[in-house]
């Protein structure tokens, strides 16, 4: 697919996401539309399954099967058995997207035939055909943000389901191609609504969202060196694109672990992990608050990355100061900022030869207090902190503040200094958005990398400055960004006023013989 059949294809999905607008707010005809859009790609991906490779030697296709007679009834359970096991959940032949479609949009004497009903019943079929199966935690409550009866959809049944009617009708004649295994056309235009969806939510959006130029670089530093990831793990996951933007960094990724706190958002990550094909059982994604009800327990990921929110608050409870994630600092993060509370949990869960990249305020690489005295161990004890990493302001969406990324390897193979790079002045802006392009990019990771230094932009700063500096990390410190102002010639200025004086005077004494010629007053 062209570039140019990709973009027409992502308006093609924005225009029928826009059928919903004018009746409801942003993050609900979100999650509806993507919601709708998850259900065609289970519906297809069930239909390409069933002919592809369970019905295939029967010369069947799934669509066509009787399961009123006794051989169709044997077909039917055939393919249940084995999508259960492959793809983790069941679609019954007249369940696919496109005979809703259908017969959402049937009109009988003018009237389209009412679907609401037995489209919910689809919905919960889905989820219930999971139970007691695997896969049973990844389709738990998966549709439960879409309620179909709901007045915001229209007021009166025949509304809403004239509006469902449409969507589907919409969405059906769009082909995502998904027997192309080598593209993922689907995936990547679900990418792009869930990024509209962000530009468009405010302060909301940070909940769900990083921008994809800030998961390019943090994907790409927890790559560094890597052909294949064990595991990735996000504890702050959002929809999942970050874990997403990792994977495709590398050849394979085993295994994705993220932990999010808002049920809808839980739900978001879920959907966008399986319609990237990403097989349920190699993907762990769980709902709770990451700090203080952590959900993977004794596990150490190769790679994590992570966009937490900015200074949360968190309980600060002093019994967790015999958890094993904050008992060897001394000090928790205080309860207003819980920026180096996501830094302690995230360092252990890191394993030996892992990398994690997060990113965090500018204010956590100087605040004192607790924030310090962690810093302190994390550099001096520990010798964790590879690299930090300024970012410009106003690139993330509700916010305008600048940003920094903390790199942290346990086994870190430049152990006798810092690397600092400031590229807070490098970007483009477009609209009231400072965006990052391919190049800003390139030379931030480039820099990394070759933890090369250059003038106003990087430096490696030893363990003993930064102990000088009583562990402030802050990075105007480190890298002199400082322009001098060119030299004014005082000299020069006079002389050029004295000439604009003159001028003056002469176009004063030319208008007032102006004047007198025509015998009226002058200006001045």
């Amino acid at each position: 697919m062209s570039e140019d059949q990709k973009k027409q294809l992502e308006q093609q999905l924005w225009n029928i996401a826009n059928t919903l607008r004018g009746k409801m707010n942003a993050d609900e005809f979100r999650d509806y539309i993507l919601g709708f859009i998850f259900y065609k790609y289970l519906s297809e991906k069930m239909e390409l399954y069933a002919n592809n490779t369970v019905l295939k030697e029967d010369g069947l296709t799934f669509r066509d099967v009787d399961d009123t007679t006794a051989e169709g009834a044997h077909a039917i359970a055939t393919v249940r058995e084995e999508s259960l096991g492959r793809l983790g959940y069941f679609l019954n032949p007249n369940e696919l997207f496109s005979e809703i479609a259908k017969r959402g949009n049937s009109d009988v004497e003018g009237v389209s035939s009412f679907i609401i009903e037995d489209l919910q019943k689809i919905l919960i079929n889905i989820q219930q055909s999971t139970m007691g199966t695997a896969s049973e935690d990844d389709f738990d409550n998966l549709f439960e943000d879409m309620d179909l009866n709901s007045t915001k959809l229209g007021k009166t049944p025949e509304a809403r389901n004239d509006i469902i009617s449409k969507v589907l009708s919409h969405l059906d004649r769009i082909d995502f191609k998904l027997e192309d295994t080598e593209l993922d056309i689907l995936g990547d235009a679900y990418e792009y609504l869930i990024s509209q969806f962000a530009s468009g939510a405010g302060k909301k959006a940070g909940e769900f969202y990083t921008p994809q130029e800030v998961s390019k670089i943090l994907a790409k530093i927890v790559t560094t060196g890597k052909r294949k990831l064990k595991s990735v793990y996000d504890p702050t996951c959002g929809s999942g694109s970050l874990l997403l933007r990792v994977a495709k960094e590398v050849e394979e990724v085993v295994s994705y672990y993220g932990q999010e706190l808002n049920r809808t958002t839980y739900n978001l990550a879920r959907m966008n992990m399986i319609l990237h094909d990403i097989e349920y059982r190699k993907f762990d994604i769980k709902q709770e608050d990451t700090l203080e009800h952590p959900q993977h327990l004794n596990k150490q990921f190769e790679a994590i990355v992570a966009n937490p929110p900015f200074s949360a608050h968190w309980s600060a409870n002093p019994l967790f100061t015999s958890d094993d994630r904050f008992s060897q600092y001394g000090r928790l993060a205080p309860s207003s900022k819980a920026d180096f509370a996501f830094v302690q949990h995230m360092i252990h869960h890191l394993a030996e030869n892992g990398t994690m990249a997060l990113v965090l305020p500018h204010g956590a690489l100087f605040r004192g207090g607790a924030e310090q005295h962690i810093r302190k161990y994390l550099i001096e004890d520990r010798n964790y902190l590879d690299a930090v990493i300024g970012l410009p302001a106003n690139i993330f969406y509700g916010t305008s503040i600048p940003t920094c990324i903390m790199v942290y390897k346990k086994c870190r193979e430049a152990d006798e200094d810092i690397l600092f790079i400031d590229a807070s002045r490098h970007f483009d802006k477009v609209k009231t958005q400072n965006i990052l392009r391919d190049e800003h990019i390139d030379k931030i990771i480039t820099t990394y990398r070759t933890r090369s230094e250059e003038a106003k932009y990087s430096k490696r700063i030893s363990l003993k400055e930064i102990a000088d500096n009583d562990y402030n990390l802050n990075i105007p410190r480190y890298v002199d960004t400082f322009e001098a102002e060119e030299r004014i010639d005082i000299h020069a200025i006079a002389a050029e006023l004295k000439a604009l004086d003159a001028q003056m005077a002469e176009t004063d004494q030319r208008i007032a013989r102006f004047c007198k010629e025509l015998n009226i007053s002058t200006p001045f």
